[in-house]
């Protein structure tokens, strides 16, 4: 097994990104929906957005993991910034969610100027919570019924991470 390598996302890797979000877990665990074709992946993910980075996780050549990061562009939250992730599900446990926020956090205070970072989890997502935890992410408030998923409505953690 090769070490996890976090880089930018490239168009060639749109195919295992919309592999990753159509396994049941990913559409489950985030907002995004089943059966999206390829199309969609290619709009979401475009690149030359500003403040948007897409970074991916990759393992024996293969896509594993997914993260887009976007900074707010509104002068009086341009040192926020969000981010949505999935990991294959193959690859979950082995550090690549890890991996994926260490390089988020790093591109947002150290090169983006971006002081807070916040992310939305679903509240019975205790493994993406303890890993957002372990990277310093505090929950901040609950949002009930933030989301319509699997015919029921749940409800979600907001979290931050903010320097001091």
């Amino acid at each position: 097994m090769q070490p996890i390598t976090i880089r930018h996302m490239e168009p060639a890797d749109i195919p295992q990104v919309h592999a990753l979000y159509s396994e049941p877990h990913a559409y489950s665990d985030t907002l995004q929906l089943p059966y999206q074709p390829v199309a969609v992946w290619e709009k979401r993910l475009d690149c030359s957005r500003p403040g948007f980075v897409c970074l991916v996780a990759i393992q024996d050549e293969q896509v594993v993991g997914q993260l887009g990061l976007e900074v707010f562009q509104s002068p009086r939250r341009r040192h926020v910034a969000t981010f949505g992730m999935g990991v294959k599900a193959s690859a979950r446990g082995a550090g690549v969610g890890s991996a994926l926020v260490a390089a988020a956090i790093e591109t947002c205070e150290k090169w983006m100027n971006v002081s807070r970072i916040e992310v939305e989890v679903y509240t019975e997502n205790q493994a993406a919570i303890g890993l957002y935890e372990k990277h310093g992410f505090v929950i901040e408030g609950t949002c009930r019924n933030y989301a319509f998923r699997n015919g029921q409505y749940v409800d979600a953690h907001l979290m931050a991470r903010v320097v001091a």
